[in-house]
């Protein structure tokens, strides 16, 4: 007879103290419920949890040991008009389990309802098709760890997958391949230093279920937006192990990237769960207690709302849910460290009745929490329901995926109209959108592309998506990808397209490192990766998705182009400044950012509106920047020019007189194709000269007779 104690209702899940174990699970709906305790050879040993304080059941258990795996089964109504689905037949995940064992097999016995006709209940026992939750060992020698805490004007962010970024990495041993060991590994670290990366989004981590549909059609659900388990790395990932090991190598990873001054940041899932809609499967919340973890139609609860498109939403109404939400926040960076969240379809999280609410409690908890509120927080400020874009509505302290740099920045170089205006706009970190809220440039999270939608290299050279490997007749994936082949679809032996294809992908990333603001980088850009025109290679485990790491040979000119970029933007603080620009004069009599035509005059506002204008000059101005530094010094810097020609012609651009300048010298052109081909690279111009900027190019000069005091910051 197994001895149990009555133990404590906190901390929820299952925590080892070094003797013996205490299991603890919330449900306001549950009537019994039994801790189900499995042995290596499957046999279950249930243990009735007779304890229950503020509906919490909680037992412990002497001599339960790390590696233990359990379960629950929750005892209580089957009524889905009424939103309760307990079914005592399907053991459950626990929420705050913090390692799974196995995997989802996809079986009948995992519905509550039998597939053939919904209307009757399916009891079979579901526990042989269940993965399982591990009991874990939390001890870890951090040793001298210590978070980097890059400041949000000096961030690089480099989102990653964690299985595909190493799958095919020729320098990292095949056992660690597509792992949290493999993305520790020295070649890839070296990697993301030499591009300049201080900190990593991770595509999302937590253990997650791909989709009974996508696993009939012999896919699979890749990026993991799909969370059973908010506090347990996703056990794919291990290389060591799935009964508690995976804990341990995702520290190992922290710990490795940290020494190396690099952040993890998250992309986490708090909007809605992989059990779907009301006909998915009981895997962990809707059989411990459905109407607390879920958003129900009021009119008829069984159905959920969705703002996700996923099935379901979770119910951040419920203090039960937010508490969930909170506490796995708080793990992962007390417990693994991590730096900071990307919050996915962050705008579902803000509905506490049915608009989007940026006073919501999720954010007034967020604002009010001593360990949260201290960490990089993002947020993808939209979801798919009616009102759900909210890009540049959240409060302050969040940062946000700029949506509308994205498209104004593909807009303007694949020489739509009337661009210009919101060009400048995001070129300058967005002051219409975060100005008013208190926020900063750096609120914004300038991208060009994401790992929802084209590559860069698919950017310019695809008019349209190429999804049917998903098996969805093409019809999955966006419509809007404001994309531009440069003349034909796809590959192509034209020398002609193939050389615009790759000036537009410099002008990209080009216009990326020198907008003010915080540049995210996707994993593989840096030397060309392509989906082959698969803009939402979500189901995708194989080549589609995975980093091709024989380009960083082929596409070797391409790679040193992003690293001197980001060495340009590390080296001159006037790119990545703390404060948006106001316009008002410096100590050398000249605005801190002046706008000029090509001919080298200031723009004026009619110039601003002509709808066909495509080029323009940028005067940034090192000697006017207002910020100072950490110590409080000034801070100045070269002062520079960027010459920007959308154009589908080469067009002279007049130089300002010299009162901006008496000489300037090109540091970049993204008309030369690379090291090799720098045609241009090192010349110098007087004031007044006439500089040839190619079509479809961006010029970077530096005022060569300028001497800046040492720059700071």
């Amino acid at each position: 007879m197994r001895e149990v104690w009555p133990g404590a209702p906190y901390p929820l899940g299952a925590s080892w103290d070094g003797v013996g174990t205490n299991f603890s699970l919330f449900s306001e709906v549950a009537e019994r419920v039994e801790l189900c305790l499995f042995d290596d050879d499957g046999t279950e040993t249930r243990v009735e949890l007779t304890e229950v304080d503020a509906f919490v059941w909680h037992a412990y258990l002497p001599g339960v040991m790390p590696g233990q795996r359990y379960g629950y089964r929750v005892h209580g109504p089957y009524d889905p008009a009424a939103g309760h689905r307990c079914d005592p037949s399907k053991l459950l995940l626990d929420p705050y389990g913090k390692a799974v064992e196995g995997e989802v097999a996809w079986h009948p016995a995992l519905f509550s309802y039998d597939l053939a006709d919904p209307e009757r209940r399916n009891t079979s026992d579901s526990a042989p098709y269940m993965p399982k939750s591990v009991v874990i060992n939390p001890f870890f020698d951090w040793g001298a760890d210590r978070p980097p805490r890059t400041p949000y004007h000096e961030t690089v962010i480099y989102e990653a997958h964690v299985r595909g970024l190493t799958k095919l990495h020729p320098a990292v041993p095949e056992e660690l391949r597509g792992t949290y060991a493999g993305l520790a590994h020295p070649a890839v670290i070296d990697h993301l230093l030499g591009l300049g990366v201080t900190a990593v989004e991770l595509m999302p981590v937590h253990q997650f279920v791909p989709e009974h549909a996508l696993v009939r059609r012999g896919l699979t659900n890749y990026w993991g937006y799909n969370t059973i388990c908010y506090l347990a790395p996703h056990n794919a990932y291990s290389s060591s192990g799935d009964r508690g090991e995976q804990v341990q190598e995702f520290k190992a990873m922290v710990k490795a990237l940290h020494a190396a001054g690099i952040e993890v940041i998250l992309d986490v899932v708090y909007n809605h769960t992989a059990e779907g809609d009301h006909l998915g499967p009981t895997l962990s919340f809707r059989g411990i207690d459905n109407a607390a973890y879920y958003r129900l139609h009021e009119s008829d609860r069984r159905y959920y709302l969705d703002y996700t498109g996923c099935g379901n939403s979770l119910n951040v109404r419920s203090p039960h849910a937010l508490q969930l939400i909170m506490d796995s926040l708080r793990y992962w960076v007390l417990e693994m460290h991590v730096d900071g969240f990307r919050f996915d379809l962050a705008a579902a999280l803000a509905r506490e009745l049915h608009d989007v609410d940026r006073l919501s409690a999720f954010f007034d908890l967020i604002q009010q929490d001593p360990v949260i509120s201290q960490v990089k927080l993002i947020a993808e400020p939209w979801d798919v329901g009616p009102g759900g874009y909210q890009v540049g509505n959240f409060p302050p302290l969040w940062t946000e995926w700029n949506g509308r740099y994205r498209d104004t920045v593909r807009d303007f170089w694949r020489g739509n109209s009337s661009t210009m205006p919101e060009f400048a706009s995001r070129l300058t970190g967005s002051s219409d959108l975060y100005a008013t809220s208190g926020r900063r440039p750096v609120a914004s999270i300038n991208f060009v592309t994401a790992h929802d939608g084209f590559t860069l290299t698919d950017l310019v050279s695809y008019n349209h998506k190429h999804n049917l490997e998903n098996g969805e007749d093409n019809q999955d994936g966006s419509d809007d990808n404001r994309s531009w082949n440069c003349g034909a679809e796809g590959p192509v032996d034209d020398p002609e397209i193939n050389r615009l294809r790759r000036r537009q992908r410099r002008n990209f990333l080009a216009t990326l490192f020198v907008s003010q603001g915080v540049p995210m980088l996707l994993a593989g850009d840096e030397f060309g990766r392509t989906q082959h025109g698969n803009n939402n290679a979500y189901c995708q485990d194989n080549p589609i998705s995975w980093v091709d790491w024989s380009l960083a040979t082929t596409e070797a000119d391409l790679l040193e182009f992003v690293r001197e970029l980001s060495r340009l933007r590390r080296e001159h603080p006037v790119f990545r400044r703390r404060r948006f620009f106001h316009g008002r004069h410096g100590t050398d009599g000249k605005g801190d950012i002046v706008w000029l035509t090509p001919s080298g005059r200031e723009m004026s506002e009619e110039d601003w509106r002509l709808g066909y204008a495509k080029s323009l000059m940028v005067y940034l101005n090192g000697q006017a920047i207002t910020e100072p530094g950490p110590r409080g010094e000034r801070i100045t810097d070269d002062s520079f020019l960027l010459l920007i020609n959308a154009h589908y012609e080469d067009l002279p651009f007049t130089l300002p007189q010299a009162d901006f300048g008496a000489k300037w010298e090109t540091v970049l052109d993204t008309a030369d194709e690379g090291p090799r081909d720098a045609r241009h690279r090192g010349e110098t111009w007087l004031a007044g000269a006439q500089v040839p900027v190619t079509a479809r190019s961006l010029q970077i000069l530096r005022l060569a007779d300028e001497q800046p005091a040492p720059a700071a910051g």
